[in-house]
């Protein structure tokens, strides 16, 4: 979560753009590449993603334990999932990788806290009420830090950055229409400059 303060969400649709697009993001200065497991390809674009220098990539839309053992196989350093479930967190203990889950209010957190997290995805975030509810709930969970995902563009990003608790923000504008490998690292490089 602090290696960039945006982590590109990608749903790769064609597996021959997987490594250009890993390429554009991490010349624009985004390193941290998030694959959902959206799409079919999306395993071997984890693989492909991975020989980029300097990408450290990892896998979104965990849904479960199996979900999460296919993607660490597939070479993920990392794993998101939307939500939190005891296998999810079992399987990312079991794997020994990194686990974001997402959360949504303060009973997703608290259970999170239990299994001993404190980094989570608040998702989706302008659905689950923006900038005002993530505030509410850092203010009671001090400890925990958030990447708020869902409804985050260019032109709000820097307003979440600005919050103490929010260590980064994932989002999709980044890869948004069709292929274009030089307004992706254009992209990528305003967003690489974003501070709180």
């Amino acid at each position: 979560m602090t290696r960039c303060p945006v982590i590109p969400v990608l749903v790769i649709p064609d597996l021959s753009l997987a490594r250009p697009i890993a390429q554009a993001l991490v010349a624009g200065g985004l390193t941290t590449l998030e694959v959902t497991l959206r799409t079919e390809c999306a395993l071997d674009a984890i693989r492909e993603m991975s020989k980029v220098e300097g990408a450290h990539v990892g896998a979104g839309t965990v849904l479960n334990g199996d979900d999460l053992a296919r993607a660490v196989d597939a070479g993920s350093q990392f794993i998101v999932s939307p939500g939190l479930t005891p296998e999810v967190a079992a399987a990312a203990q079991r794997h020994d990788v990194p686990l974001l889950p997402g959360v949504a209010n303060a009973g997703d957190i608290m259970r999170g806290l239990d299994l001993g997290l404190s980094r989570f995805k608040f998702f989706p975030a302008m659905a689950n009420g923006g900038l005002p509810a993530l505030k509410a709930l850092a203010a009671v969970f001090g400890k925990a830090r958030f990447c708020p995902t869902g409804g985050i563009t260019e032109d709000n990003a820097s307003a979440w950055l600005a919050e103490p608790a929010v260590t980064c923000v994932g989002g999709s504008w980044l890869t948004a229409g069709p292929f274009d490998a030089a307004a992706i690292e254009a992209r990528a490089r305003n967003a690489a400059k974003l501070a709180g």
